[in-house]
């Protein structure tokens, strides 16, 4: 299959890694990563051990044809990436982004079926052409309406084939608001806090890891996504306890001096629920904290 990867951070970089073992994969991403990778090849350590080298490298794909459009940027980016793709000659688009609201944002502007994902599996990158898999996890994907979908199963086949750990699942939206409710209780409490995800096992920020995940549930009730409570707040606890020396992708941002994807994780549920304090102040204080660095 040639598999188009639009975003190659840390988790485009290693799900390209290892689709590439299998299939002809094309890399978009910034230099001096990009740069690196078509010199020398793209090489995953850690949990995972290979060396590879894409059929491209790229900046920006122009008048592409690939059967799979992986998409891995930050939500933010959502609706540049889309616009770029909407020039390329695309069988399937599949979104494994963090927040809701990507998928639309992608069929809005490709001409072709959009799959909804979730991806589980850890990666940090490390050094120009050199990405870390910091855990082995699971791609979910399926119809982003739900239900079932021919090409959901001929991707999830693809990644099969590749060796990737992949479920090809019926209840999407339902997955991707599961997903929503860690990520907003895990980024932004642990980005906050200057804390590894284990710290929200126990101790002052469980709570608030918690609170973040119910109001999360709540908004998703009201969407029409049946999410108990108690299976949002049992989600964080699992993914914390799984990740425990793991740093988030929100906290790696501040890290960094990068902005974060709080708009489409805390910002979102905060704007559709009814009552989200606790999801509103988390997203206060990190708009705050990229206004004060010119981040937005």
């Amino acid at each position: 299959m040639e598999i188009l990867v639009f975003g190659a951070g840390s988790l485009g970089s290693l799900l390209g890694g290892l689709l590439a073992r299998e299939h002809d994969v094309t890399l978009v991403g910034r230099d001096p990563h990009a740069a690196t990778v078509a010199a020398e090849g793209l090489r995953v350590t850690g949990a995972v051990e290979t060396t590879v080298q894409p059929r491209a490298v790229t900046a920006l794909p122009t008048d592409c044809r690939a059967d799979l459009a992986v998409v891995t940027v930050k939500a933010y980016d959502t609706d540049e990436a889309a616009r770029a793709l909407s020039d390329c000659d695309l069988d399937a688009a599949l979104s494994l982004q963090n927040g809701l609201g990507n998928e639309a944002t992608l069929a809005a502007h490709l001409d072709c079926p959009v799959l909804a994902g979730t991806c589980t599996y850890g990666a940090i990158l490390e050094d120009p052409g050199r990405v870390a898999c910091t855990g082995v996890g699971e791609v979910v994907l399926g119809a982003r309406g739900g239900g079932a979908s021919t090409t959901a199963d001929e991707v999830g086949a693809a990644f099969d084939a590749a060796g990737v750990e992949t479920t090809v699942a019926t209840d999407m939206p339902r997955r991707l608001w599961e997903k929503l409710a860690v990520n907003a209780g895990i980024n932004a409490t642990t980005a906050l806090a200057r804390v590894e995800n284990g710290a929200l096992l126990d101790g002052p920020a469980r709570e608030v890891a918690a609170d973040a995940a119910r109001e999360t549930a709540r908004a998703a009730r009201a969407a029409g996504v049946d999410l108990a409570d108690d299976e949002a707040v049992a989600a964080v606890g699992r993914v914390a306890e799984a990740t425990a020396a793991n740093t988030s992708s929100m906290r790696q941002d501040c890290q960094d001096g990068r902005r974060t994807e709080v708009d489409a994780i805390n910002g979102y549920v905060a704007d559709r629920a009814e009552r989200a304090p606790v999801n509103r102040t988390l997203a206060g204080l990190l708009r705050a904290w990229e206004r004060a660095r010119d981040l937005r």
